[in-house]
């Protein structure tokens, strides 16, 4: 996708943080690949040990993984297309019957068992993950109504793409643990594959495959593949939690 910080390198673990790395690239939910390797300047912003910073750290996980729910919610509620998992999990919802955000949970524990075989370690966050975004996706949908005024929708749709990209750095910034589809992507290219290519070609199938189960595909499918790696290349850094390193 245009403006994404992409890596053909072989994607790693960033140690003790759950957040997968390429060459010091880091993943973000769907598949974005950031370019994070900071300039030769001082970073002055105090570091603090792990146990410390773990109120901190949950406490924006959450915020992250209710604010991306949400944005999933208004993407679905201003139906002008949806993001390539999201096209994906409509398109089960109405050929199959369930919520969306309810094949959001199954889709994302199906997804994880795959990483048995990559040999990748879920973290708090990557089984979070799973089930939180799905129960906010759900929970709006039932109580939120429609827009049908066009310029409502249009809203809804640039509000959603934006609170997507800050619910990004929320929850990639708190530093535990990827999604699993995200995972998903990494495990393959430690294979020996370009993370270019497994990405694109999980979010293409996914988006073929929802497509033809009846997911929308439309403007803001593409306005997100524009937007979303510009936006959570600003916000990730922003609010990425500084720790102590690791001692051996």
């Amino acid at each position: 996708m245009v403006d994404r910080v992409l890596t053909d390198t072989t994607a790693q673990t960033t140690a003790g943080t759950g957040l997968p790395e390429s060459g010091g690239m880091k993943t973000a939910p769907c598949g974005i690949v950031l370019d994070m390797r900071r300039p030769p300047t001082d970073d002055r912003r105090p570091r603090f040990s792990r146990e410390k910073r773990l109120p901190r750290r949950l406490a924006q996980l959450y915020v992250g993984l209710v604010l991306y729910g949400v944005s999933d919610a208004m993407l679905v509620l201003a139906g002008l297309g949806l993001d390539p998992w999201d096209v994906f999990h409509q398109g089960l919802s109405r050929t199959v019957g369930l919520g969306i955000g309810t094949w959001s949970i199954i889709v994302g524990a199906a997804v994880l068992l795959l990483w048995i075989p990559l040999r990748q370690r879920p973290g708090f966050g990557t089984l979070s993950n799973v089930v939180v975004i799905g129960a906010v996706v759900n929970l709006v949908l039932a109580h939120v109504s429609t827009p049908h005024a066009m310029g409502t929708r249009v809203a809804t749709l640039i509000a959603a793409v934006v609170l997507n990209g800050i619910a990004t750095g929320c929850y990639i910034g708190a530093g535990l643990g990827p999604g699993p589809r995200d995972g998903l992507m990494t495990g393959w290219a430690a294979r020996g594959h370009s993370i270019r290519v497994v990405r694109t070609i999980i979010e293409v199938t996914v988006l073929i495959v929802g497509f033809a189960l009846g997911g929308t595909v439309g403007v803001g499918t593409v306005l997100y593949a524009l937007v979303i790696g510009p936006l959570a290349h600003i916000f990730i850094p922003m609010m990425r939690v500084r720790l102590l390193p690791t001692t051996s």
